[in-house]
């Protein structure tokens, strides 16, 4: 018989009505659409997958230290959150942290050994709706581990691409990658782990995304305030906003593990959101028409602004 201590069944208890109170939000503010052109997305961010290889204390600090021991619960009690929630929501995207760091860097160790990647990838495939994943900082270890290799893995475990568009009843996602150029290149001069950049290459194909002019919904692991501006001349992730700041809907980013808004700073929408690995209440729920390409975010009013956390909503 399993057995809890007070602690973790008020953990478990404050969880379970939290999921209440957000189906509750859920109910209320997603009615039935009888003319079909709504459906529903949820984001998710920052997950920080684990597993029995992790060396426990080793850290940033206490907060970082505890959260990363409950991140298996947490995205947990959100996938069956989402899960739960009638309308259905068709697509979940992860942009990035998916798991926390390499315990080896011998590509057949992954192979030999169930580890964080199998564990997150565990939690992922209970969610009734397909998965699509981004890149994070932690997906790499840039300074040890070849960005090929994590390649590999990402493909051979999950069969994810290093970024990618989905298109769906006429709305496009598009989940590009700030590890693939020069400052995380580590034979770069210019290497620079904590500066995003996505590389001419992908910066070419960005455009042709863009350039169809699909209404487009934009998602990276780096806020754009640490992805280098430019990296071809004048050619580079900015101006490529600004000059479709019409067709990209909403850019949403994590990294930061806080809820950030930084408006219209750079043309489109954009949001940083909270990570689960704090909260299993960080997520974004957003209604899309399908006409229009146009977003509706149901449960910003849960939002914490400047913290890790969102509140469960209460009616009256």
């Amino acid at each position: 018989m399993t057995t809890f201590s007070r602690r973790q069944f008020n953990s478990v208890a404050a969880a379970a009505f939290a999921a209440n109170l957000t189906r509750s939000l859920w109910a209320r503010e997603v009615p039935v659409d009888p003319t079909g052109r709504k459906f529903y997305i949820a984001l998710v961010a920052d997950t920080h997958i684990i597993d029995s290889f992790y060396v426990k204390g080793s850290e940033n600090g206490a907060e970082d230290n505890e959260s990363i021991l409950h991140t298996t619960e947490r995205l947990t009690i959100a996938r069956d959150l989402v899960n739960s929630l009638t309308p259905a929501i068709d697509k979940v995207f992860v942009l990035g942290d998916y798991f926390h760091n390499y315990p080896s860097t011998d590509y057949d160790f992954y192979f030999k050994n169930t580890t964080r990647l199998d564990n997150a990838k565990a939690i992922t495939d209970g969610f009734k709706m397909p998965v699509h994943l981004a890149f994070g900082n932690h997906d790499y270890a840039v300074k040890t581990v070849d960005r090929e290799m994590s390649h590999r893995l990402f493909k051979a475990k999950f069969n994810a691409e290093p970024y990618s568009v989905v298109d769906h009843k006429g709305v496009r996602f598009v989940l590009a990658n700030n590890f693939l150029g020069s400052t995380q290149d580590r034979t770069s001069p210019d290497f620079n782990p904590g500066k995003g950049s996505l590389g001419e290459t992908q910066l070419q194909w960005l455009e042709a995304q863009f350039a169809e002019r699909k209404p487009t919904y934009f998602f990276i692991h780096y806020p754009l305030i640490a992805i280098q501006p430019t990296e071809v001349k004048d050619f580079g992730l900015y101006p490529l906003l600004q000059k479709y700041k019409e067709t990209v809907q909403l850019v949403v980013t994590g990294h930061v593990h806080k809820w950030i808004d930084y408006q219209h700073t750079y043309g489109p929408q954009h949001y940083i959101m909270a990570a689960t690995r704090y909260d299993q209440n960080a997520l974004m729920l957003l209604e899309i028409d399908s006409h229009t390409g146009a977003y509706r975010w149901v449960n910003q009013d849960l939002v914490e602004w400047t913290t890790h956390f969102a509140k469960p909503y209460h009616q009256g």
